[in-house]
């Protein structure tokens, strides 16, 4: 006899398809067994924060050497570090929270509130995310990924490929988790054809690690890059042109992320893994390029050329951005609808952006920053350091280890890059140069899952992919690497270019 249906299963059938990101916001992971909470947990979580904003409260008020306006700064700024630092909180609505104390206490004029969101770093970031989408929607992406693939005969090709093309999608698509989305269903095929869980666990390793260490390569690689540009350009009224960016980053990015790849087979996967026979099966390799992927084609290679030759037109690359997101959401000749195209953007990092740029001028226009440097940097005897080889090493450890005490990436851009830049000032230091610098180790961000939506996207598949203690192995080789290639990347080819400090 035939059960019928409840009401239940009908709404159960009924139900869409989860995405993987309504799994990654919602879901515990698969191989976490949720543990019954308990009560009153929120007070014992709360105490660290609220101790340490009871601390910074008393050091930043107490001082009478400080104009009010610069207090209340610091009190913002100190409030939305540690909840980044301490909490579970949305990074941008900790932002955003600290951004209105400090407009109602009369710490900045509301004026600053607006003209963030008019910012081209915002402009910019809107119509880059409305690219990626294009590119992510009509298969491009895809397309791209499997064309790559397909060259490869074993698990070593495999990876050194796929490594290759992840240094490419930072071009296209401005966020390591949206280029961690795409690459994610060829990850699953490649794992199906291997059907080895070693190589499916180095492979969920190498995937986020090259996601993050090819981000330095483009200007557009991240969004805390156009943080620190807006920064750099606010505290010393210098630049660095896409085009420029690309000539200090790329090399750095391609050596890193091919070394990194080195390691990741070395250290996961033996010599018989490695030379493995595999053919990954291609679904859309072979058909021709559609209307929508040649308009998308087109636009995305036109955009790459004047960002390139920005110095040449005159053309902000912001202003060129948001043009190629008209032509890619235009009527009759785009390839997204227009809602799509708004569905695109990270509307949770924009926001984001946008009051920690309130913020960090904040800090400027009030003396707070220069407060910082004269007190901290000075007590800790950074400031005597006369050494370029001394700075670099400090320079670098610091921004290395960024991650470890504050996981949000673009929380990283904009509590850090101040308090760097200024105190490159006082040193008489190049601002380009500490600024790229320190770019480049806040890029690394490796050691913990919660150190990158990336790493966590990974770890959250459905089956094994890899564990903590996987990643923590992997980052005690790598950050070692980093630094020492940071340096010799200074010496070698950085101050040589223009990067000199």
């Amino acid at each position: 006899m035939t059960k019928m249906p409840t009401v239940q299963t009908r709404k159960q059938a009924q139900r869409p398809p989860e995405s993987i990101w309504t799994r990654f916001e919602s879901k515990p992971s698969p191989k976490t067994q949720v543990k019954p909470k308990r009560q009153f947990r929120w007070v014992v979580d709360a105490v660290w924060p609220l101790a340490s904003l009871a601390v910074a409260a008393i050091a930043i008020l107490l001082p009478g050497s400080l104009p009010t306006q610069a207090r209340l700064s610091l009190f913002a700024f100190a409030l939305a570090v540690i909840l980044w630092s301490t909490t579970r909180l949305n990074a941008a609505y900790i932002a955003l929270i600290a951004m209105l104390l400090l407009v109602l206490s009369g710490g900045s004029p509301q004026e600053q509130l607006f003209d963030a969101l008019a910012s081209d770093i915002i402009w910019l970031m809107i119509g880059a995310f409305i690219l990626g989408g294009a590119v992510q929607k009509t298969g491009l992406a895809s397309r791209l990924t499997q064309l790559v693939v397909a060259r490869a005969h074993n698990v070593s090709s495999v990876f050194w490929l796929v490594t290759t093309l992840l240094i490419l999608l930072a071009f296209v698509i401005p966020s390591t988790s949206g280029r961690a989305a795409v690459v994610i269903p060829i990850f699953r095929s490649i794992a199906k054809a291997a059907g080895d869980r070693r190589i499916t666990r180095a492979l969920a390793l190498l995937m986020p690690t090259i996601i993050l260490v090819s981000t330095i390569s483009a200007l557009v690689g991240a969004g805390s890059h156009l943080i620190a540009l807006d920064l750099l350009q606010q505290i010393s009224s210098e630049s660095i042109s896409f085009l420029q960016w690309s000539i200090y980053g790329l090399p750095f990015g391609i050596v890193a992320s091919y070394l990194s790849c080195w390691i990741v087979m070395r250290l996961f996967l033996d010599r018989k893994r490695r030379q493995r026979p595999i053919r990954v099966p291609q679904q859309a390799a072979n058909r021709p390029l559609s209307q929508a992927e040649w308009t998308t084609l087109g636009i995305i290679t036109g955009t790459i050329a004047l960002w390139l030759t920005a110095d040449w037109h005159g053309l902000e690359i912001a202003t060129v951005t948001v043009v190629a997101a008209a032509l890619l959401t235009a009527p009759g000749i785009g390839v997204l609808s227009w809602k799509d195209g708004l569905k695109a953007v990270s509307w949770n990092l924009i926001i984001f952006v946008g009051a920690a740029l309130v913020l960090g001028h904040a800090l400027i226009d009030s003396g707070a920053a220069q407060w910082i440097i004269d007190r901290l940097f000075g007590a800790t005897g950074i400031a005597q350091a006369s050494s370029p080889a001394i700075l670099l090493l400090i320079l670098s450890f610091i921004s290395l280890t960024s991650h470890i005490y504050m996981t949000s990436h673009t929380a990283r851009a904009a509590a850090l890059v101040p308090a760097l830049l200024y105190l490159g000032s006082s040193l008489q230091l190049n601002p380009v140069a500490v600024l790229f610098i320190s770019t480049v180790g806040m890029d690394y961000c490796l050691t913990f899952p919660v150190s990158s939506k990336a790493l966590l996207m990974f770890q959250e598949l459905e089956g094994e992919t890899y564990q903590p203690s996987d990643l923590l192995y992997l980052s005690a080789v790598l950050l070692l690497v980093h630094l020492v290639l940071m340096v010799a990347f200074y010496y070698g080819y950085w101050r040589w270019i223009g990067l000199a400090l």
